[in-house]
């Protein structure tokens, strides 16, 4: 073989291998609906998801179930007119009337407009827990990275590192601690509710709507096996002062909803935990 072939061969193999030692999709995650996956010039594994009004909802599902864990992944979100679309990141124990669940959902918009993030935390089946933000940047323009942070203690959501919220742990109010939970990244069709609270529907003529997902990172206890040995680093975690001045910078300057000053929705008194803030 010339030397020239073996040169190309030589950095074909590197890249091979630099891709393989990045892949995480099939390896971790079950997937539905339209999933593609590719490598982009680093080797960085990137998996697209993508809707259209025929193909229905797109996602990867773990194939391991957590109690407690770090998990972060890198979005970019659908560039233009979004509006009806919900990009997610969450984990569920399941769809059961008591089911737990800890959501990062992304509701699309329409032009110009900003994209906001809705957190929410269910426990015991109640998940009337919403907290809503504008996002201060053009989450289609470039990958940003979204973690969730869950532990005996509380529940942490991060944007780019900054802490924008926390859920904290109170002995006599439910929380998600006993269900094991899976994993999900999912892109569907949240016409009825996601946009101006479902006022604007999704325009299917410029279908197909995709999302590319990366860098995915699970630092987390297994159910029924082992915790990973970085835990230490998020088990006990807590915020310290300069981040809970972080969740009243995005509190005060980029929160559209927040369930503790919505007392229409709760006539007969705020939940508890409201009050412990």
């Amino acid at each position: 073989m010339a030397p020239r072939s073996l040169a190309v061969l030589a950095v074909a193999l590197a890249l091979l291998q630099a891709a393989s030692a990045k892949s995480w999709l099939g390896a971790k995650f079950t997937t539905d609906g339209t999933v593609r996956e590719g490598y982009d010039a680093s080797g960085q594994q990137v998996v697209m998801l993508s809707l259209d009004q025929h193909s229905g909802a797109a996602g990867f599902n773990s194939k391991e179930q957590f109690l407690y864990g770090e998990f972060s992944i890198e979005m970019k979100l659908i560039p233009g007119n979004s509006a009806g679309t919900v990009s997610c990141f969450y984990l569920s124990s399941g769809d059961g009337d008591w089911h737990d669940e800890i959501d990062m959902e992304f509701m699309g918009n329409s032009s110009g407009q900003p994209v906001v993030l809705n957190t929410n935390v269910w426990a015991n089946g109640d998940g009337k827990k919403e907290h809503q933000f504008d996002l201060w940047f053009d989450p289609a323009a470039d990958y940003h990275t979204y973690t969730i942070i869950w532990n005996p203690t509380n529940i942490i959501f991060k944007v780019d590192g900054n802490v924008i919220r926390c859920f904290k742990r109170y002995a006599d109010l439910p929380y998600p601690s006993a269900k094991p939970m899976t994993l999900h990244a999912t892109l569907w069709d949240g016409s009825y509710w996601a946009t101006e609270k479902g006022k604007v529907p999704i325009d299917w003529s410029s279908a197909p709507s995709s999302s590319p997902y990366r860098s995915y990172s699970a630092n987390a206890c297994v159910s029924g096996g082992a915790c990973h040995a970085g835990r230490d680093g998020w088990m006990s975690r807590q915020l310290d002062s300069d981040e809970w001045g972080t969740v009243r910078w995005a509190e005060r300057n980029y929160m559209r909803y927040n369930y503790c000053q919505d007392g229409w929705r709760f006539p007969q008194g705020l939940p508890a935990e409201c009050s412990r803030h």
